[in-house]
This record gives structure tokens, sequence and C-alpha cells, in this order.
């Protein structure tokens, strides 16, 4: 009697690819959505130069849709990597669609939108308050909101645990796709092959166990670095200014 396990075997290694292609193309359209808020961040901060609030506003509402379209995109692209780890064949048919709405519904209960609150629209009303507000807080907010709002990122490491090196000085940056970790490839592809067959992501306290195959530069990971290294900028900038326009005594 023939083996039934190599056939599921089969299709699970077809999802699995399946799901790690719809994974990478959904990711790039969030990439291009958040290059598009780029453009009309800077866009905003030149009307708001030129008093063009009516303008402003407008563009504001148009950062929040991106935002919900991209949240939208964000929790597809997980449900997608969630079914293509958990999937196992059986006897009976798979509803990918049911399954993958389900894992929406529950992602989305997880983390409601909420555009007043997200990192990103924040920065764009902050830039656009900075053109005639610089160093002040926004109204209902503090000088601690200034600090956190600039220095939020959506990277969940700042440095590279094998290099030390900042992110965002960082020649070929990757990042794993299972833990999100973000590390200079040439030296995490080097630790994979040295600590085989069980190499533990070398962040302090992750528990992920590294696949080479599983570990890449994305489409969003360039862009959130360069927009890390624009608010680093920008910050010193907003520092230097704040000390030029003290008076000597």
């Amino acid at each position: 009697m023939a083996s039934t396990s190599a056939p599921r075997t089969s299709a699970s290694d077809r999802i699995k690819t399946a799901t790690s292609t719809l994974y990478a193309d959904n990711q790039s359209l969030i990439a291009e959505i958040r290059k598009a808020m780029i453009m009309i961040k800077g866009v905003a901060v030149d009307l708001e130069r030129d008093n063009q609030s009516e303008m402003v506003r407008e563009l504001e509402s148009s950062v929040a849709e991106l935002l919900e379209s991209s949240d939208e995109c964000t929790h597809f692209s997980t449900a997608i990597h969630s079914l293509g780890d958990s999937y196992r064949p059986s006897d009976q048919l798979t509803d990918f669609k049911k399954v993958l709405e389900n894992e929406v519904i529950k992602l989305k209960g997880q983390s409601p939108w909420q555009p007043q609150s997200h990192p990103l629209f924040r920065q764009f009303r902050e830039a656009v308050w900075n053109v005639h507000h610089p160093g002040q807080p926004m109204p209902g907010e503090e000088q601690e909101d200034i600090i956190m709002t600039s220095t939020q990122t959506n990277l969940l490491n700042i440095t590279c645990p094998l290099t030390g090196k900042p992110v965002t000085e960082l020649q070929d940056p990757v990042r794993c796709m299972d833990c999100k970790h973000i590390y200079e490839k040439k030296a995490i592809m080097h630790y994979i092959k040295t600590k085989r067959p069980q190499p533990q992501c070398p962040v302090a306290g992750c528990p992920k166990v590294l696949q080479a195959e599983r570990v890449s530069c994305d489409p969003l990971l360039q862009i959130e670095i360069d927009e890390m290294r624009s608010r680093s900028e920008s910050g010193r900038t907003e520092m230097v200014e704040d000390c030029t326009g003290i008076d000597d005594d």
C-alpha cells in the first residue's frame, strides 16, 4: 500500500511556497503605500510653509486612508504568513478563504484601527506642526510625547546583534520573516552556517530558530531604515536650531 506521507508533505510544501510568494507581493504593496505617504508628507510640509491649510487637511485625510489600507494589508500579510506556518494537510478539504478571513478578524480584534494614535500619522502631523512651531509640543501633548514620537520606529531592533552596528549603518541589512529581527547579511549567514542544525536567533531572549531562506531584505526594510535615519537626522537638526536660538547671558 502506497504511503500518503509523501503527497501530504508535497502539498504542505506547495502551500508554504504559495504563501511565501503572496506574503512577498503584499509586502511590496505595503512598501509602495509607505513611499506614497513619505511623498505626501513632504508635499504637506511645503504647503504648510505656504499657509495652504485647507490642502494640508486634505492630505492629512489621504494619509489616514492610506494608513488604513496599509493596516489591512499588514493584517492580511500576517494571516498569510500564519497559514503557511500552520497548514497541515488532512482528509478534509480546507476552506483557505475562510481560514484567512477568520485570521484577519482575529488580528483586527487584537489591534483595533486607531489612526490618531498611529506612529506614522502622528509623525505626519508633527512634521506639519513643526513648520511654524519647531520644538514645541502639539496641542494636547507634552514635550515627552515629541521625544517618543520622533524616536518611534517599526524596526524591532536598532542594532545588529552580531556586529553591534546600528541598523542605519548596515551595508546589507536583512530581516528574519519569523521574528522580524534585523542583521547584517554576511554576519547572519555565517552565524546560521556555523550554528547548525538549530541556529537560534542571536537577539537575547528570542527563541526563534533561523532558516537561511527566511532571512532576506524584504521590500519594507530599506524604507523603514531610511525613515529611521531621516528622523534621527531631523532630530539632530532641531537640537542645533534650539541651541542656536538660546541668547547668551
